[in-house]
């Protein structure tokens, strides 16, 4: 079956008939409060503040403090911009993927997630060039870090997490490519969450995962967070990280099934997690606010769905991005 985009899929589950006893919810814009954990967190009478629109699919954005402004991608046109405070939004990187005319086999040609290393350089999960790319802000000038794993190209790289020190994990599944999972570009036997060492060498973390997405790390580093991006697994996966970096058995840290089957706009997507341990993760009607347990504690809906989000200004800024726009919002706790 020709794999359905991220968008085609969402619309899907929103016209498709309604499992008996379910009822469909509408997707409205504002903050829900489902406990009182989360008022340390964020007041739910602030306001969602729409910044930036005219994008194709908001994803990927970073907040790059040298500088004091935000970076995200729009994968499906290859671009990936810039938004400053009093500039608006302007192009940062195009193209910010694959260079060069785009195969009618590749959907998605621009980058994907994106995250700082510790030296302040750009890391890209590139789903054009389908591979883990760094690049020098000021230069532009673009590294690739790893495109294969035993010698076979990935899929399309969509999101990544650093360690402290210097591992990158991300996830590759085959949303970049026009027939997805029978993509003819397609070598990947699975669509794999990887470890990237600093070394170069890669290996697989978990190669069962349908539609792995956003990813993301505890505070310590002793905890992976992956998404899984479909209806019928739509859960938040956490794996246990030992000392010496292997990953354990995973667990279900959060079940969002039945969200999905209400026809809450969105899927499990990107997240990122606060150095409190709370988890600010996409999902079906938004941003989810949730403790390392996985005890929902809020939900940020901008009314459409929500790809993934970043700290930002001061650590005290959420920005999310949300379909064809960028919102931010003001909580009371740093996420740094």
């Amino acid at each position: 079956m020709v794999e359905t985009t991220r968008r085609a899929l969402i619309a899907a589950i929103a016209a498709a008939p309604l499992l008996p006893g379910l009822a469909r919810a509408q997707a409205t814009s504002g903050i829900t409060r489902l406990d009182p954990a989360l008022d340390a967190i964020l007041d739910a009478r602030v306001p969602i503040e729409s910044i930036a629109d005219g994008i194709q699919w908001a994803e990927g954005p970073v907040w790059v403090r040298e500088g004091g402004y935000l970076l995200f991608s729009d994968p499906p046109v290859n671009i990936a911009y810039r938004w400053k405070q009093g500039e608006g939004k302007s192009v940062f990187l195009q193209p910010s993927g694959l260079a060069g005319p785009v195969p009618a086999a590749l959907r998605e040609p621009g980058s994907n997630g994106m995250v700082l290393d510790r030296e302040g350089r750009l890391v890209i999960a590139d789903s054009g060039t389908r591979a883990i790319v760094r690049v020098d802000l000021k230069t532009r000038e673009k590294t690739i870090l790893a495109d294969r794993f035993e010698g076979k190209r990935l899929n399309s790289c969509n999101d990544l997490v650093i360690a402290a020190d210097g591992t990158i994990y991300f996830t590759d599944p085959p949303y970049g490519l026009t027939e997805g999972d029978t993509s003819p570009l397609k070598e990947q036997s699975v669509n794999g969450v990887y470890r990237l060492a600093a070394d170069g060498t890669v290996t697989l973390v978990d190669g069962t995962l349908t539609r792995p997405n956003g990813i993301g790390l505890s505070p310590d580093g002793r905890v992976l967070y992956v998404s899984v991006s479909d209806p019928a697994t739509a859960y938040i996966y956490a794996y246990p990280i030992d000392r010496a970096g292997q990953q354990g058995t995973r667990s279900v840290l959060a079940d969002f099934r039945a969200d999905a089957a209400k026809g809450l706009p969105g899927l499990p997507d990107g997240m990122k997690v606060a150095a409190s341990g709370h988890l600010f993760a996409s999902g079906p009607g938004g941003i989810h606010i949730l403790d390392h347990t996985g005890r929902r504690l809020g939900l940020i809906s901008t009314g459409q769905s929500a790809a993934n989000c970043a700290f930002g200004e001061d650590g005290r800024t959420l920005f999310i991005t949300s379909s064809d726009k960028v919102f931010r919002v003001r909580l009371k706790m740093s996420g740094w």
